[in-house]
């Protein structure tokens, strides 16, 4: 058997939690089956398994395109090419909206079956309108009509798999729930400290860890706002950078500025952070933050867990699945605006009481020891690439037989 894969990020253009977990699920599959990747960008493996190539946009097409609809229009341009290679594979798997429109030609111009990985969904995401205005009715009609579609979706969270159900007209039966990830060996806790001297932490004092885009989905701004009700021997580390909008980036530097002139132990490091880094800062963090007003699974929370810390994160989504309150971290309760849904109804309560959860766990060293371990045990026994990606091939295996 053969899959064809269809995704916008593939390494080395990673930014967020689909692209990880294309990357590893791919790496998994790839000891079970043959894999082909159809991604975005210049990449090319053609021998090996899996195969690799990259598509780019004509960007001669695009010239006079509004900034706005240049990301949906190029995204169905680049699906268009995904299809204008033949292919040999029995089926195809999407990741994300922008290659669904590649999915759906796959599906209909080659006979295949189409299986959609739901790493996020549009009706929930309404702030994406002040990223990309009108092109967000786009996204969301390739989105909704791929999902109706599919001849299978895989939700990476039960909660995922109840929001597919509430806003798509889809059988309950094609809906699978495989979660997300983590490569256990790769993402372990490190005794290596470069990475602290490169960015100025002080390793003497405990910090607390965010890793994110400069998004209204991550929760950024409201993390920033938590700040002030820290505890003053906390040092906060925000790694946080690609903001969407140029107005969130703009409101991040201002926030962040504002604090820092108030409290001096406050870094952020806005730039690509490379993996052995990364790991190291998982690893010496004390506590691990992730605000997000949105996230269907959250693998952001594995790789901290992984690496022995601890996570405070808003109970929303996968996160709800991944942390176990009191045990490896705590959950904080967020009650979002029905008219703005990536505002808190209490904004202030919502930053206080992340703050409240961080300031638990930093000044209490026993309880921090014992989630660390506890955080490790659990992405060891539940989230392995290895089993998810059975269960994917086996699901692989229904469709084509």
């Amino acid at each position: 058997m053969k899959a064809l894969f269809l995704t916008n990020e593939y390494p080395p253009n990673i930014y967020g939690g689909a692209g990880i977990h294309v990357e590893y699920l791919t790496k998994e599959l790839a000891a079970l089956m043959d894999v082909e990747v159809r991604c975005f960008g210049d990449q090319n493996i053609p021998a090996g398994n899996p195969q690799v190539k990259g598509y780019t946009a004509d960007r001669a097409m695009f010239m006079a395109t509004d900034s706005k609809l240049k990301s949906p229009l190029s995204a169905l341009n680049q699906s268009i090419a995904f299809n204008a290679t033949p292919t040999d594979a029995q089926l195809v798997h999407c990741h994300t909206w922008y290659t669904h429109f590649g999915g759906i030609l796959a599906k209909l111009g080659y006979g295949i079956p189409l299986v959609i990985t739901t790493h996020s969904l549009e009706p929930l995401r309404p702030w994406k309108r002040e990223q990309i205005g009108l092109g967000y009715n786009i996204s969301s009609w390739v989105e909704k009509t791929a999902m109706e579609m599919a001849d299978a979706l895989i939700a990476v969270s039960e909660g995922m798999k109840e929001d597919i159900l509430r806003l798509f007209d889809v059988d309950e039966e094609k809906v699978k729930v495989i979660y997300n990830g983590i490569d256990v060996d790769e993402f372990r806790p490190v005794p290596g400290q470069a990475a602290l001297a490169k960015y100025g932490i002080n390793p003497e004092l405990p910090y607390a860890l965010f890793f994110g885009r400069v998004t209204r989905q991550k929760g950024i701004i409201h993390l920033v706002n938590a700040i002030k009700y820290l505890d003053e021997s906390i040092q906060v580390v925000l790694c946080a950078g690609m903001p969407d909008t140029k107005e969130i980036g703009q409101e991040m530097e201002e926030k962040v500025q504002a604090i820092k002139a108030t409290r001096a132990n406050v870094i952020w490091i806005n730039e690509w952070v490379g993996l052995e880094p990364k790991i190291e800062l998982y690893s010496h963090a004390a506590v691990f933050c992730c605000p997000s007003i949105y996230e269907p699974f959250g693998i952001i929370n594995l790789e901290a867990m992984a690496c022995g810390t601890p996570v405070v994160g808003s109970a929303v989504g996968g996160i709800k699945e991944i942390i176990k309150h009191g045990e490896t971290g705590f959950l904080v309760e967020l009650e979002q605006q029905q008219e703005s849904p990536f505002e808190a109804v209490d904004p202030e309560q919502f930053a206080r009481d992340l703050a409240d959860g961080i300031n638990k766990i930093v000044l209490n060293p026993s309880l921090r020891e014992s989630m660390s371990q506890a955080s490790r045990k659990r992405t060891v026994d539940v989230f392995s690439w290895k089993s998810i990606a059975k269960e994917t091939l086996a699901l692989y295996e229904s469709l084509v037989k």
